[in-house]
């Protein structure tokens, strides 16, 4: 394997993060800049999003669909929202299971306000499951160095320990 220098690696690559790719590794090459980027553009995202829901409720009293129907809907995207919102902070700590992910689809599509949120709440303080995959990346590199560790000297050889040859009589 080779790095974008041209130079050998040998080991794990980290894991490329949306919107960081590998930059949260040792935050380099405009990280800062980045999530700020994310943090504006999710909250600014999450407002417009917030601006068509408002359009939506508009539209409901304009209907005159009655009242049940609107509290029904303002009911069902705030439940939806709170609900992806929890779903995706989780997420940044620990991998979903992916069955779970595909069930919650459709409540996470109604929720996205909540997804956004907690994108902007995240990356006020870290790229948005860094510490997973930080975790991850480190665990990664331990067993590789522990894997390749050069060990000294000849084990047969040893006079010590249960290792030892017994004779034959």
């Amino acid at each position: 394997m080779s790095d974008e220098n041209g130079t050998q690696t040998t080991g794990p690559r980290p894991e490329p993060l949306r919107f960081f790719g590998t930059t949260w590794v040792d935050h380099a090459h405009g990280y800062t800049a980045r999530r700020i980027g994310v943090a504006v553009g999710s909250l600014a995202a999450a407002a417009a999003a917030c601006l068509v829901l408002r359009l939506a409720y508009e539209g409901l009293a304009l209907a005159a669909t009655g009242s049940f129907l609107t509290v029904l809907v303002v009911a069902m995207f705030a439940i939806c929202s709170a609900l992806a919102f929890r779903h995706t902070w989780d997420s940044f700590g620990k991998r979903p299971d992916a069955e779970r992910q595909a069930n919650l689809r459709g409540l996470l599509a109604i929720g996205f306000i909540g997804s956004l949120l907690a994108y902007f709440f995240r990356s006020l303080t870290e790229a948005p499951g860094e510490k997973l995959h930080r975790a991850e990346y480190q665990e990664a590199l331990d067993r590789h160095r522990r894997r390749t560790a050069k060990r000294s000297g000849n084990p047969g050889k040893s006079t010590a320990g249960p290792s030892k040859k017994r004779r034959r009589s």
